[in-house]
Parts: C-alpha cells; structure tokens; sequence
C-alpha cells in the first residue's frame, strides 16, 4: 500500500525561531511569502532606535528562560525521541510539524475570540438541557400534560441530543468543523423558535427532538475544532477553561427562568386557540446564545487541521498565516513574519468524496450518491475506532464516559424530584379532612386547597369564582348546587350523587368525576384544560436548585483548568469520580429540603473536574481524521446514560433512597479506577 504522505525535510536557520518547512521538491507544498527580503540594516518602526543586543529580557534577572529557550528546548526534545523512536509514522510526523508552527503562531487574540464563540455555542447545548426542565412546570399547564407525557418530554432532548452527537461528530470529520457546527446551530435556533409557538403537545415534541438532534452535535465538534487551534502546553487549561462556558449556560438558563416565566402578564392570546405564555418567551430566549455562537462563527475559519488532512493545503496555510499575524500583531509585533513555506502534504485521500459529473444524472441523483458515500465513510471512521490501535482507549472510554453520565445525570433528576417529594410530604402532613359536614344555603367565595370532604351534603350551595386545588370530594351528596368560574387542578369527585345542579364556566369536566350518580345535571360553556395561575404555580425553589447547581461547580472548573497541565488528566479524572463516589455516601443524611440543596452543590462542584478531564482526554486520544467522530460517539453514549439514569433513578424517588445511593456510588467507582488505567497525554502533540 502506497505511503498515504510524501516525506517532508524542514530545517532551523541560524538564529531564528521561526521554522522553514521543506525544501520546495516535489515532496512538499510550497508557498511564498509576500514579504520581500530586508536588509540586514533595515529597520522597522516598531524596532528604530533600539539596539537589539543592548535589550534584555525582562526575566533574565530571575533566572526565568527565555520564552524562546524554552519553545526551542521543547523542539529538541521532541526531535531526539522522534530520533530514538523507531518507525515514526508520517502522521506522527505532520503532528510534530503542526505542533510546531503552532508554537510559532502562539497564543493569543485569535484563539481568545474563538474562545468566546465557541463557548456560546457551549451554552447552547447547555440552554438545552435545562429549558425543558424549567418550562415544566408551566408548559403541563398549558398543555395539560399527563405524568407519561411529561416524561417523555423530559428524555426527548436527551434522545435527540444522542443522535446529534453521532450524526454530526461523525460528519465533522469529512465535512468540516466549522460548516457542521453553523449547521446545527442553525437548527437549534430554528427549532427554538418554532417549538415557541407549537400549541399542541405533538408540535413541542418534535421541535424539542429536532432541536436536541441540532445541538447534540455542538459539543464534539467545539472540542475538536478549538483543540486544533492551541498548541501543546496550552491545550488541558484551555479545554478546562471552556468547560466553564456550560455552567454559565446552566446559570443563564436558571436566571433567566427566574426572571421571565413567572411573569404571567409578558404573553399573549388570540382567542382560545392561540397561547403565547410567558414559558413561550422564555424558550425563545434561551436560543441567544446559539444565534450569538452562529454570527460569530461566519467570522471564523475552518480548522487548518482539517484542511491539511484533506490536501486542501492552501486554505490551511492562509489561516495559519491569519492565526500567526493576528496574535503577533495584538501583541505589538507586526514585524514577526510567517516563515512557514512548506507543510507535509497528505497524498490523495482513500476517502474522496464520488461525485456524478455535472452533465450527469439529475441533481437528484448526484445528491443520493455524494450521501451514501458520505454515510459509507463516516461508519467506516467509526468502525476504525474498534481497529486494533484504538480499541482499548474506546473501550476504556466508553465506560468511563457512561459511568459518570449515569451517576451525574441521575442525581441531577434525583435531586428536584427529591426535594418535591419533600414538599409533598409536608404539603400532605397538613391536609384537612372533614366528615360528614352538612352545608345548607352557603355561598362558597374562597377557595378550597388540600382538602378531603368524606360524606357531606350540600344542600342548595354555591361555589362562584374560586379555586380548587388538591380537593377530593368522597361518597358525598350535593343537591340544588350552582357551580361558576371554577379553575381546579388534581381535584376529583369520587363515588358522589349530584342531583339538580348547574356547572356554568368550569373546568369541572367527565375526566375528574369518579363513578359518580348524576341526575338533572347541566353543564354549560364547559371548559377543559388547565387554568389555575401561573405565577403561582411556579415554585422559586425550582429556579433557585438549578442555579446553585451550576454556580457550584466554578470552584471546581477553576481547579482543574489550574491543575490540568500540571497533574495530569488522569489523576484529575480518577480523583474527582473516586471523590464524588464518596460524596454519594452522605446523601443518606438529607432529610431536608436545605440539606439536599448542600449535597448537590458539592456533588456537582466535585464531579466538574471529572467532566473537565473526560473532555480533554477524548480529544487527545484520537487523530485527528477521528477526533470529532470518537467524540460524538463517546457522548452519544454519555446520552444514552443520561436518560437512562434519570429514568431509574426517578423511578425511586419517594420508594427508596438506597438504591439510588449505591447505584451512583458503584459507578462512579467503576469509572475513577478504571480511569487510572488509561495512558497519560499532556505531553502527547494532537495526533
């Protein structure tokens, strides 16, 4: 089989950090600069009337190196293992070159505002986690959803976050970085905006899943993409320090929860048949952070990584001349000059692209086969993950990323559900029962909350403009009785007899009569659905549990960006899974609504690190022709833990705090030791 890259020769000149890549034979891709040649007594105004060797280094008083000594210590290094290493590949070799020019272009204004694009785009897929948890409890009014419905609209993001995650990361690697992510931006603002004014139950749930199949691809290709832009010993606090972009995406969500859905009075109606809620506005502006990381993006370039891998060298070298002159520049040195004339070239790539003449077949046509053969090699690089070379590393992966997807996810739900069913316990141990009341002539104009009435008659009463929430009416009688403007929720007439009475405007529809007696009943302009307020009904502490969550972990983002490079990936992943295993045990302590609220925000700020190092190892573990792919695998299966955690761990709430306990503490376990079994890579150039 034919070397799938021509060999390459690059050299140092005497004195100049800058490296010149090949020598322009037919083994390498030439360019020219367009910077014509000085004179050695030339000049430039930054540098006119100082004498280069009467300055000093800044540092050389404290025994600080050079920058320079100290990228030029790595060069070396790195060249006498590639010479003690026997049978370097050429891949390994255009990692070295790449590593390199890297270093040239160094670290600054240009990787800092793809920083904050691609950390919107973070918030997107974070926004997205939660607008559907924090609309809940408004969206089921409006919708009247049943307990089944709920549900599936809580795992619908889930799932489709899943399969985004492996459509797109598998894509990003043969189409582009930079093309795929403004794509599923695009659907994620799309989708935002027409789940918005979806009415019925059906519409929100598709948009919701098609949303979820849009920004499940964000997060393989964010990290790919921005990994491809930061050399070596930047590249674990840098990872680390855009992870912090997906609390902020939790706390913008909580926040602006807070601040809109509870005011009933920001939406609109158009008759009965078109409500635009306050949750409505809500989703909509939950979908700014995805429109910001899409304007941002059409200002950005492709991944030169990208480019160089599939022989679109040109491009590649351009952006690379664009990173280098846009951070010298913002440094104050305009004088640096791109020296890089060669890069090692890829030969003609195995996986091109069959593409139909353009005078033949349909377009049609010529769309299905550039498809199938776009599918056919993106399950090729999959399957390529599973070869002998990667198959450990995957398997390792797999695990550790669906073990701590489960344990987190799974308390994330737990967590709320938990302390609801605290409130309803409370709410339950102050429910007032009566029995056998006899009420004659009584005007009822108050409401009626968590109340069981057992046998009573009521005898020519009325019940006009009021609530009923929580009321159960049993084996009663009600005789000459008017009902009018009656909004109820989990309020049920249950084996009653209802004789001569009027039920005029209220929401007292067949579905919360009970094997009920009635006889000359009238009901008159009877409305169904959900009515009690909202503003009421939304519950601060919902809001307040979500942003406490998220705040909690900037203690441990903060950590572990500053410890990254410094101990390792795999010490900050194995200690942080091995540490909030313990942290599990002391839920068994949270008999209260507050304490509950402590153990989250602990669990959460100690778990962080784990995700921080999870992310950063994936991206460092695989070429760069599957990167993304791997990535989206990787956390195609993180989704499929998500929702299956949530859904058991849910399933307990109420019954069994044990369960839920040892489940998370198992897999957290699990994950953290077999953690320590993966190879270190903070020293390792991005294959």
């Amino acid at each position: 089989m034919a070397d799938p890259y021509h060999n390459n020769i690059y050299h140092q000149g005497d004195g100049d950090s800058y490296r010149t890549y090949g020598q322009g034979g037919q083994d390498s891709y030439g360019y020219q600069t367009d910077y014509p040649p000085q004179e050695e007594d030339a000049a430039s105004d930054a540098t006119e009337g100082h004498d280069e060797e009467d300055q000093m280094y800044e540092g050389e008083y404290q025994g600080i190196p050079h920058p320079d000594e100290v990228k030029a210590a790595r060069r070396a290094a790195r060249a006498k293992a590639r010479t003690v290493a026997d049978g370097v590949s050429d891949q390994e070799e255009l990692a070295e070159q790449y590593e390199d020019i890297m270093e040239d272009c160094g670290h600054g204004k240009f990787q800092w505002t793809l920083f904050v694009v691609l950390g919107l785009a973070l918030m997107a897929d974070s926004v997205e986690c939660f607008v559907v948890a924090l609309v809940l409890p408004s969206a089921e009014k409006d919708m009247c959803l049943s307990h089944t419905e709920k549900g599936m609209l809580g795992l619908i993001v889930f799932l489709g976050m899943m399969f985004g995650a492996f459509i797109w990361g598998g894509l990003a690697d043969k189409v582009g970085r930079r093309k795929c992510l403004i794509i599923v931006l695009a659907m994620n603002c799309i989708s935002a905006f027409f789940s918005s004014f979806a009415q019925g139950y059906g519409f929100f749930l598709f948009f919701r899943l098609f949303s979820g199949i849009g920004i499940g691809g964000s997060v393989p290709i964010v990290y790919s993409y921005f990994s491809e832009f930061l050399q070596m010993d930047k590249r674990g606090e840098h990872l680390s320090w855009l992870c912090m972009f997906w609390m902020m995406g939790g706390i913008y969500a909580s926040f602006t929860a807070w601040g809109i859905i509870p005011r009933y009075g920001w939406g609109f109606s158009m008759g009965t048949e078109f409500q635009f809620h306050s949750w409505r506005v809500f989703v909509l502006v939950c979908a700014l952070p995805a429109i910001a990381a899409f304007v941002g993006l059409l200002f950005m370039p492709e991944s030169p990584r990208f480019l160089l891998e599939n022989a679109k060298h040109d491009e590649a070298w351009m952006i690379l001349k664009q990173v280098h002159d846009t951070n010298w520049r913002a440094k104050g040195e305009p004088e640096r000059v791109f020296t890089v004339t060669q890069i090692k070239t890829p030969k003609t790539q195995e996986d091109e692209f069959i593409e139909i003449q353009t005078a033949t077949g349909t377009a049609f046509q010529r769309w299905v086969v550039r498809t199938l053969t776009l599918t056919k090699l993106v399950m090729k690089n999959v399957l390529s993950l599973f070869g002998r070379d990667l198959r450990l590393a995957t398997l390792l992966m797999a695990i550790i990323w669906f073990t701590m997807a489960f344990s987190f996810y799974g308390l994330s739900v737990w967590f709320p559900d938990m302390i609801k069913h605290l409130q309803h316990e409370e709410y339950e141990s102050k429910l007032k029962v009566f029995h056998r009341e006899k009420v004659e002539q009584f005007h009822f104009n108050f409401s009626l909350e968590n109340q069981v009435h057992k046998e009573g008659e009521y005898i020519n009463d009325k019940f006009i403009n009021i609530e009923m929430k929580s009321v159960k009416f049993e084996d009663s009688l009600f005789v000459d009785c008017f009902f009018e403007n009656i909004r109820s929720t989990e309020t049920i007439f249950e084996n009653c007899t209802i004789r001569s009475t009027v039920f005029y405007d209220t929401d007292l529809y067949e579905e919360k009569f009970i094997d009920c007696t009635f006889e000359n009943v009238t009901f008159l302009h009877n409305k169904k659905g959900c009515h009690l307020d909202y503003e009421e009904e939304n519950d601060v502490l919902v809001y307040l549990v979500s942003f406490l969550g998220c705040l909690a972990v900037l203690p441990g983002n903060i950590i572990s960006a500053l410890f990254m490079d410094k101990i390792g990936r795999i010490k900050i992943i194995g200690g942080s899974m091995l540490i909030s295993a313990g942290c599990t045990f002391f839920l068994f302590l949270s008999f209260s609504q507050a304490a509950i609220i402590a153990w989250q925000c602990l669990f959460c700020g100690v778990s962080v690190a784990a995700w921080n190092g999870i992310q950063v190892i994936t991206v460092e573990l695989y070429p760069a022709s599957k990167r993304a792919t791997a990535f989206g695998v990787l956390n195609a299966i993180c989704k499929l833990a998500a929702i299956l955690g949530s859904s058991i761990f849910a399933s307990f709430v109420g019954i069994s705090k044990v369960i839920p306990i040892l489940l998370s503490f198992g897999a957290l376990v699990g994950g953290g030791v077999l953690a320590l079994k993966l190879p270190e890579t903070r020293k390792k150039v991005l294959l």
